[in-house]
């Protein structure tokens, strides 16, 4: 028996038990966080089944990645590169909105985020150019104009309707490069160029920009309704309203409690009481208060409520995953005989952690709000399907290494 389970679930050991305890703690959180779901769809059961039945689709995907051999995922790139372009420009003319933001596509009666698919596909592109263009003393200069030259257009299209993750992904390809020895005069120069764009363009969304009029729950979720039922969107930067009212609502002095309007700042106030009052080991499991008054408990403050029923404790349980996954990437990586599947590794455990720090940072409010969820914990479709993925890539590059530290081993032995 436990040699059939062994050969099911191969590869390394700790990334496994990282993942499994990932998505057990989102079966139990988004549980009891999707109050706002049942009560909608007066279905108690139903929110939890489907996430359940996501894992384990996504279970499913993970195993029948990791056994794919790593050689395979090159010749999977010109096929994956094509289906991203064409879905993330289909996304802007026919795409369904959610939040005043074109992100998802309908097809046969599915539908999935474009931006998920075209994450995965740039670091795997970027890991097979740094691969194939290493040099004894690091990487050639070429190499930054390819990646750029992929890299760049993917984000444009990514960040005009989701600017969070067109900034963590590009995030994760300069670490690539960084790791991959791109030269560092060309990374300065990179780092220089988008610190400049940057204020250029918050300046041009404080100049341009017009601040949604009210954010309170109510008029969100008719937002919601409008936006999903019509599917269309006002104009190329129509999100620059939404991008001026995060800046200045992060920016802004701090409010004295007997002030602070609980309708206007909804997210924000409940997930910082959701925190405050949690204490060392918090409330318990399904004793949350605040996920009846967070509209996104189940998603992009998923973390405020871990924070509040498993307490201090709990949530520093949930950042010792996160780096454990990371730490365990860069050991497999370390073990890789050739430079793909090394790079590959530590791209794929880069667009988890640093999505995962993000939304943490934001629901402990040291960053504005966006709307990137917490991976392999928060509710989703594509996203959890897309994630488990990743993990199964990973596991895939862990078998791999492993046999050549077998085979190493045997002739040391010998």
């Amino acid at each position: 028996m436990n040699k059939k389970i062994g050969r099911i679930f191969k590869g390394d050991k700790v990334v496994w038990m990282v993942f499994f305890f990932l998505c057990m703690i989102s079966v139990v959180e988004v549980f009891s966080a999707s109050s706002h779901l049942t009560y909608k769809s007066h279905n108690y059961i139903g929110p939890i089944v489907y996430h359940s039945g996501m894992i384990i689709v996504g279970l499913v995907v993970a195993v029948v990645t990791l056994n794919i051999p790593c050689r395979y995922f090159k010749l999977m790139t010109p096929f994956l590169m094509l289906v991203s372009a064409l879905t993330l420009v289909g996304v802007l003319i026919f795409g369904q909105s959610i939040n005043g933001a074109n992100r998802v596509i309908s097809l046969f009666g599915l539908t999935f985020q474009p931006s998920e698919i075209a994450k995965g596909t740039i670091v795997l592109a970027t890991a097979q150019i740094l691969s194939a263009m290493q040099r004894e003393n690091g990487a050639d200069g070429q190499a930054f104009k390819w990646i750029m030259w992929i890299t760049v257009p993917a984000c444009v299209l990514i960040g005009l309707e989701n600017l969070s993750t067109a900034a963590l992904l590009f995030l994760v390809v300069i670490v690539m490069m960084f790791i991959g020895h791109v030269p560092g005069r060309q990374l300065g120069r990179l780092v220089g160029g988008i610190t400049a764009v940057g204020l250029v363009g918050v300046m041009m969304v404080l100049l341009v920009g017009q601040e949604p009029v009210s954010q309170e729950p109510a008029n969100v979720a008719k937002t919601e309704k409008v936006a999903k039922s019509s599917g269309k969107s006002k104009g190329v930067l129509h999100r620059m309203g939404t991008w001026k009212g995060r800046i200045l609502k992060f920016t802004r002095p701090e409010v004295p409690p007997g002030e602070y309007d609980l309708d206007k700042d909804a997210q924000e106030a409940h997930a910082n009481i959701a925190i405050v009052s949690s204490g060392i080991v918090g409330k318990g499991p399904g004793k949350s208060v605040e996920r009846d008054f967070l509209s996104q408990a189940f998603s992009d403050f998923i973390y405020a409520i871990v924070i509040e029923e498993l307490g201090i404790v709990g949530a520093m349980f949930v950042v010792m995953l996160y780096v454990i996954l990371l730490y365990r990437a860069a050991r497999i990586s370390s073990r890789c005989e050739n430079n793909f599947p090394a790079f590959l590794v530590m791209g794929l455990a880069l667009l988890l952690v640093v999505q995962a720090t993000f939304n943490m940072m934001v629901a402990v409010g040291i960053v504005p709000v966006t709307g990137q969820p917490l991976p392999l914990i928060s509710k989703g479709g594509t996203s959890t399907i897309i994630n488990c993925a990743y993990v199964g890539a990973i596991l895939s590059v862990s078998r791999s290494a492993k046999m050549k530290d077998d085979k190493a081993q045997k002739k040391l032995s010998v």
